[in-house]
């Protein structure tokens, strides 16, 4: 059972190390598209908002409109009670008052709740909006850095394959020149064979030992014609 726990551990170990490479190697796109979330969910929001600030215009306008139904309400029983005559309808109306009233105080503190969260959605948007903008600025400024990388490793990888292709050249020219020094002393060496096993080697040592006469020069001929005549 532990091999077998030790084998589990392992595999989601390497899966785990997989996954973390993969989200290395697309750091970026992941990046991007978590913004474009953010976005989003920071448009529906702006909506939110809009629905929550109609709701409050709705409310608050229901809001005066009960209040101004008070004044009017309170207006007529300032009437009745003045006519004296007429306490029982002054008495109907001051209920509908008094639940109007309550009614505001409900609608009021609605509307105050409202306010609060419209002015705490509102933080909260700018508050996104800043990070998202400054979350697309690092996002430039990484893709910027990630492509100037790219080129810096294109031009790295090129310079040491050119290295590499300069002193492949450089082992071929020695090669090459290594091998016509050879073949120079192969033909120097073939010359001096040829010589020595030849007669033209074996004259040209007679001769220098004055047995073998060297080839009539011009001195020669006009020695002959300088001898004294034989007598007759």
């Amino acid at each position: 059972m532990a091999i077998i726990e030790k084998l589990i551990t392992l595999v989601r170990g390497t899966a785990t190390e997989a996954g973390q490479a993969i989200v290395d190697r697309n750091a970026i796109t992941i990046l991007e598209q978590e913004t474009r979330d953010s976005k989003a969910a920071l448009e529906q929001s702006k909506v939110d908002l809009t629905k929550l600030m109609a709701e409050r215009k709705l409310a608050s306008d229901k809001l005066d409109s009960k209040k101004a139904k008070v004044d009017e309400l309170s207006a007529s029983i300032q009437k009745l009670v003045a006519k004296g005559d007429q306490q029982a309808l002054a008495l109907e109306v001051a209920g509908k008052v008094a639940t109007l009233e309550n009614e505001i105080k409900s609608d009021s503190a609605t509307i105050a709740g409202m306010d609060a969260n419209i002015d705490r959605l509102r933080a909260s948007i700018r508050q996104a909006e800043s990070t998202i903008e400054h979350l697309s600025r690092q996002i430039d400024t990484v893709k910027a850095t990630a492509s100037v990388q790219r080129a810096q490793e294109a031009i790295a990888s090129r310079t040491s394959g050119s290295n590499a292709k300069l002193r492949t050249a450089m082992d071929s020219l020695d090669r090459i020149q290594e091998q016509q020094r050879l073949k120079d002393a192969q033909l120097d060496a073939a010359k001096e064979l040829e010589a020595s096993s030849g007669d033209g080697d074996l004259e040209k040592r007679l001769q220098a030992a004055g047995v073998v006469a060297t080839d009539t020069a011009a001195a020669d001929v006009l020695a002959r014609f300088s001898k004294p005549a034989a007598s007759a």
